[in-house]
C-alpha cells in the first residue's frame, strides 16, 4: 500500500512539473523523475557516477559505456553483435545509439500508465535538445549519445524522427495495414541506421537507400518475432488488412492458432520483409520460419542462431550485407 502512495505521489509530482512545461527544471523533484521515468537504473552511485562524465576523464566514464553495453547485450543481442563487428572509432557510439534505441523501445512495454510512457519520451526529446546545446542530462545513455553526437555529429532529425515514432505508438494499437507498419519501421529502424552510417563516416545516397530498405525488412521481422510475446498479452499488433483478408481475427493469435489462415497471414507479412532486402541476421529468422511453415508459434523460432556471429563477421570481412 504504501509503494502504491509512493509511486502515486511521483506521478502527481511529474504531472505538476509537465503541467508548466518544466519537466526538466531543477524545480522538479530529480529523485522522483529518476524513478519513474527509469526504475530500471535503480541505484543512485550509478547515477552520481554518471554525474561526472562530462568532466571527467575517459576512464571514469567507463560506468555509462559498460550500462550501455550491457542493456544492448540483453535487449538487443543481434544489434551487440553487429556493434561489436564495426570499427574501433564507431564502436563505442554504435552501442550509444543503440542503447538509446532499446531504452525507447521498452518503454512501452515497462510502463504501467500511457501518461508514463509519454513523460519519458517527453524527457528524451528535451534530453536530445539539450545534447545539442552541449548540456546533456546526467543520465548514462544520454551522457554516452552525447559523446556520440559530439565526436561523428549526428543528425538531430533522426534522433527526434525515432523518439516521435515511439511516442506516437504508445497509443497500442494493430497497424491498420502494411504500409503503415512499413512507415513505423522507416522512422524508427531505418533513422537507427542512418545514424549508424554516420558514426561510420558513410555520406551516400546508395547507402541510405539499402539503409531504408534494411530498416523496413527489420522493422517487419521484429514485428512477426514478437508476436508470441503479445499475443501472451493479449495484444496484436499485425496489420489489420492482412488479418482480415485471410480471415484471421486477433483471438486466433491469442491462442496461438496454427490454422492456415494465421499462417498464411504471417507468410504475406514475411514476403514483404523479403521483398525489402535479404539480410543475414533478418533472413535467418525468415528462413526459420520458412521451414516452421510460417507457424509463428513454433518453438524453433524462439531460439537464437548461435552461428549469428560468425555469419556476421563473414559477411564483415566480406564486405557484404
Amino acid at each position: 500500500m504504501w509503494h502504491h502512495v509512493k509511486v502515486e505521489g511521483d506521478v502527481v509530482n511529474m504531472a505538476c512539473c509537465a503541467r508548466h512545461g518544466v519537466l526538466l527544471s531543477k524545480s522538479c523533484n530529480f529523485r522522483a523523475r529518476q524513478r519513474l521515468l527509469f526504475p530500471h537504473i535503480g541505484s543512485s552511485q550509478r547515477w552520481s557516477e554518471a554525474q561526472g562524465l562530462r568532466t571527467s576523464s575517459d576512464s571514469n566514464s567507463q560506468p555509462n559505456q559498460k550500462y550501455c553495453i550491457d542493456l544492448v547485450r540483453k535487449r538487443d543481442y543481434d544489434g551487440f553483435v553487429c556493434s561489436l563487428l564495426a570499427p574501433e572509432v564507431s564502436r563505442r557510439s554504435s552501442l550509444a545509439l543503440r542503447a538509446f534505441n532499446v531504452e525507447l523501445a521498452q518503454v512501452k512495454d515497462s510502463v504501467s500508465q500511457k501518461t508514463i510512457g509519454l513523460m519519458r519520451m517527453q524527457f528524451w526529446k528535451a534530453a536530445i535538445e539539450e545534447i545539442y546545446r552541449d548540456e546533456a542530462p546526467l543520465q548514462p545513455i544520454s551522457t554516452e549519445l552525447w559523446k556520440a553526437v559530439r565526436k561523428h555529429a549526428l543528425t538531430k532529425r533522426w534522433l527526434l524522427r525515432i523518439i516521435t515514432e515511439r511516442e506516437k505508438d504508445m497509443d497500442d494499437r494493430a497497424y491498420r495495414n502494411l504500409q503503415e507498419l512499413e512507415a513505423y519501421s522507416e522512422n524508427t529502424q531505418s533513422s537507427m541506421l542512418y545514424l549508424l552510417l554516420e558514426c561510420l563516416g558513410v555520406k551516400n545516397v546508395h547507402a541510405d537507400h539499402a539503409a531504408s530498405h534494411i530498416g523496413k525488412a527489420q522493422g517487419i521481422v521484429t514485428c512477426l518475432r514478437a508476436v508470441p510475446y503479445h499475443s501472451s498479452r493479449r495484444k496484436v499488433y499485425l496489420p489489420m488488412d492482412v488479418c482480415m483478408l485471410h480471415g484471421a481475427s486477433q483471438e486466433d493469435f491469442i491462442r496461438g492458432s496454427q490454422e492456415q489462415k494465421v499462417r498464411d497471414v504471417i507468410y504475406d507479412i514475411a514476403s514483404q520483409a523479403h521483398i525489402h532486402l535479404e539480410h543475414v541476421v533478418l533472413e535467418d529468422f525468415l528462413q526459420k520460419m520458412r521451414r516452421a511453415d510460417f507457424d509463428v508459434f513454433h518453438p524453433s523460432l524462439r531460439n537464437r542462431n548461435p552461428l549469428i556471429a560468425v555469419q556476421l563477421y563473414l559477411r564483415s570481412w566480406k564486405k557484404t550485407y
